[in-house]
């Protein structure tokens, strides 16, 4: 992330500490933009490569994109369908694998096809990661 988008970033607009999560020399913090306009982030990932999968740390939607009244609908699903790509582009058949608070663990199974592993571990594998990338990406 240039340092332009980190200074993008307002602590008091996220719930997680994204300057924080930049600084961390073995992750990638990725943003969501709209097209034609790169100075509103819809969504932020963090993601590092594990040589075999990448693994999500961290993943979150704008204010505006919360709620009832959330402007974009998607957003977390088309950040994970990115890292799922990302992971393809690696060489890693689109695995990608996270750590999900109890509570969403059913809510991952439906909505992003993820399987659980362990404790809170999680993962996507070819088939739901190709399935996520044919939702929210041209391919």
């Amino acid at each position: 992330m240039t340092s332009k988008a980190k200074r993008q970033i307002k602590k008091a607009e996220w719930f997680f500490d994204w300057n924080k999560e930049i600084g961390q020399s073995d992750r990638q913090v990725f943003k969501l933009v709209i097209r034609n306009n790169e100075t509103i982030i819809q969504g932020l990932i963090s993601i590092s490569d594990y040589k075999d999968h990448i693994y999500m740390h961290l993943i979150e939607s704008a204010k505006f994109n919360k709620g009832k009244t959330k402007i974009y609908l998607g957003v977390p699903g088309n950040l994970v369908a990115f890292a799922c790509k990302y992971s393809f582009k690696k060489g890693y058949n689109g695995y990608i694998a996270f750590d999900s608070k109890t509570k969403l663990i059913q809510h991952y199974q439906d909505s992003l096809g993820a399987k659980w592993f362990k404790g809170t571990r999680m993962y996507i594998d070819s088939t739901a990661a190709k399935k996520l990338i044919g939702q929210y990406f041209k391919i």
